[in-house]
C-alpha cells in the first residue's frame, strides 16, 4: 500500500507540473502557424528527393520570393485600385465635356469664316467687273448662288484654307508612323496609336488587314486582338460610336480566340454600333461551347434589342428558359404576328412557351389559337411535341378542354373536329370524345351524311 501510495504522491506532482506550465504557456502570446495546404503533402513542382534537400529547397525558396516580387511588381503596374478608375471615368467625363464646347466653338468659328470668305470673295468679283451694281447686289447674289449650290459652293470658298493641308498632313504622318510599328513589330503599340489617332482616322477596315496580315504570333497577343481591345477601349472617347463592320469583326476576333470575357465587355460596356449579323455569330459561338450558351443567348439578346430584331430577342429568352421574361417582352413590343409566333414555336418548341401563348393573361385573349397551334405542330413533323401538349390538357380533365374552345375565336368548328381526330388517332380518346360532346352540346349543331365520310356542319354562332 506504502508503493502504491508513493507512486500516486508522483503523479499528482507531475500533474501539478504539468498544469503550472501549461498556465505560464498560456499567459504568453503565441503565434500559430496556419496553412492554407497540408504540410504533408509534398511540395509542388519538387521531388520528393529534393523536397529533404536543403539546397534544393533554398533554391525553390528563392525562386517562390522572385515570383512574389514579380507578382508585386505586376499590381502596381497592371492595376490600380477602384477608386482611381471611378476618378479616371469622371476625369473623362469633364474633358469629353470640353471637349464638346470647343467642338461647338469651332464650329461657330468655321461658319464665321466661312461668311468672312464669301464676302472676300464677293468683294474681289466687285472690284473686278465694272461696279455698275453695289457691293451689297453682289454679296446676295452670290449667298443666293451657295444656297443653291451650297456643297460646290464650300468647296469653292475653302479652296485655299490652309487647315486642309494641316489635315492631309496629319493623316499621312499617322499612316507612315503606323507602318512603321507595324514594320518593326511593335503590334501593340501600333494598335494604341490606331486607337488615339485624330477623328478615328485609323480606325477602319483598311487599318484591321494591315493587323490581320500579321497573324498569329509564338509568345505574343494576337495583333488583330490587341487593335479590337485598342480601338473598343477608347470608344468613349469620340463622338459616334465604333462602326458596325468593325464591331463584328472584332466580335469574330475575340470569340476565335475564346475570349468570351472580353466580348461581354465591350457588348455591354463600350460604345459599338451593333448588327443582327453580331448576334448571329454569338449564337453560333454559344451552340458550339454550350458551358456558355446561356451567357452568349443573354449577349445576343442585348444586341438583338438594340438593333430592333425583336424577333430573335424573343427567341434568345425562350431559349434561356424565361418564358415569362418573353410573354413581358411580347406585351412591349406588339409588332408580333401570329405567323411569327408560330415560327417561333418550330424553332423553339417548349411545352410552357405554347402553354402560355395559348392561354388568357390577364383577362386579355391568348395570342394564339389552341387549336390551330396543335393542327400546325402535327403539319411539321413536331408530333412529339403536339402529344406532350395533349398529355398535358388531359391532366385538366373536360373543364379545361371546354375552356379552351369555347374561348378559342380563331379556330373554327371544322378546325376543332380535325383535332379531335386527331387526338383519337394518337390515342387520346378522353379528348377528343370531350371535343365532340363541347360542340355537340352547342345549338344549331347537324349531321350530313355522304357517301363516304361522316360530315358535321356547325352553323351556330360563338358566344361573346
Amino acid at each position: 500500500m506504502k508503493i502504491v501510495e508513493n507512486n500516486s504522491l508522483m503523479i499528482q506532482l507531475q500533474i501539478d507540473q504539468m498544469k503550472q506550465l501549461r498556465a505560464e504557456y498560456d499567459k504568453k502570446e503565441v503565434k500559430y502557424c496556419t496553412f492554407s495546404k497540408d504540410p504533408s503533402q509534398p511540395i509542388p513542382g519538387m521531388t520528393l528527393q529534393d523536397s529533404v534537400n536543403l539546397d534544393a529547397l533554398n533554391k525553390y525558396m528563392k525562386h517562390l520570393n522572385d515570383k512574389f516580387e514579380e507578382m508585386k511588381q505586376t499590381m502596381l503596374i497592371k492595376y490600380i485600385p477602384a477608386q482611381r478608375m471611378a476618378d479616371l471615368d469622371e476625369e473623362m467625363i469633364v474633358l469629353l465635356k470640353r471637349r464638346d464646347v470647343a467642338e461647338d466653338l469651332n464650329k461657330k468659328l468655321q461658319f464665321r469664316h466661312q461668311r468672312l470668305q464669301i464676302i472676300s470673295h464677293a468683294l474681289n468679283s466687285w472690284l473686278k467687273s465694272d461696279r455698275s451694281g453695289s457691293f451689297q447686289d453682289s454679296v446676295e447674289q452670290i449667298m443666293k448662288t451657295k444656297d443653291v449650290h451650297d456643297d460646290q459652293a464650300v468647296d469653292e470658298l475653302f479652296e485655299d484654307n490652309p487647315s486642309k493641308a494641316k489635315e492631309a498632313e496629319i493623316m499621312l504622318y499617322h499612316i507612315d508612323r503606323l507602318n512603321e510599328l507595324i514594320s518593326i513589330g511593335e503590334y501593340e503599340k501600333a494598335a494604341s496609336f490606331a486607337a488615339n489617332s485624330p477623328r478615328k482616322i485609323l480606325q477602319n477596315i483598311g487599318t484591321m488587314n494591315k493587323f490581320k496580315a500579321a497573324g498569329k504570333i509564338r509568345g505574343k497577343p494576337l495583333p488583330l486582338l490587341s487593335f479590337f481591345e485598342a480601338i473598343f477601349s477608347t470608344s468613349h472617347a469620340f463622338r459616334c460610336p465604333i462602326n458596325a463592320d468593325l464591331t463584328l469583326e472584332g466580335i469574330k476576333c475575340g470569340l476565335s480566340e475564346k475570349r468570351l470575357d472580353l466580348v461581354i465587355n465591350w457588348v455591354t460596356q463600350e460604345k459599338l454600333t451593333f448588327s443582327d449579323k453580331a448576334g448571329d455569330v454569338i449564337c453560333a459561338y454559344g451552340e458550339q461551347d454550350t458551358y456558355n450558351k446561356a451567357k452568349c443567348l443573354a449577349l445576343a439578346q442585348i444586341i438583338y434589342s438594340e438593333c430592333d430584331q425583336h424577333k430573335k430577342a424573343f427567341l434568345c429568352l425562350c431559349k434561356q428558359g424565361q418564358i415569362q421574361g418573353a410573354m413581358e417582352y411580347i406585351q412591349q413590343f406588339k409588332d408580333f404576328t401570329s405567323d411569327d409566333l408560330m415560327q417561333l414555336i418550330t424553332a423553339c418548341p417548349q411545352i410552357e412557351l405554347i402553354q402560355s401563348l395559348t392561354q388568357e393573361r390577364n383577362g386579355k385573349p391568348p395570342y394564339l389559337s389552341f387549336g390551330l397551334t396543335v393542327l400546325h405542330l402535327f403539319s411539321t413533323d413536331m408530333k412529339k411535341v403536339g402529344i406532350e401538349l395533349f398529355q398535358e390538357l388531359n391532366k385538366g380533365g373536360k373543364d379545361a378542354v371546354e375552356h379552351l374552345v369555347m374561348n378559342d375565336s380563331f379556330c373554327s368548328l371544322e378546325k376543332w373536329q380535325e383535332v379531335a381526330n386527331i387526338c383519337l388517332q394518337n390515342g387520346f380518346e378522353k379528348i377528343s370524345n370531350n371535343i365532340l360532346s363541347i360542340l355537340r352540346s352547342q345549338s344549331g349543331v347537324a349531321e350530313f351524311e355522304d357517301d363516304t365520310i361522316n360530315l358535321m356542319e356547325h352553323v351556330f354562332c360563338w358566344k361573346s
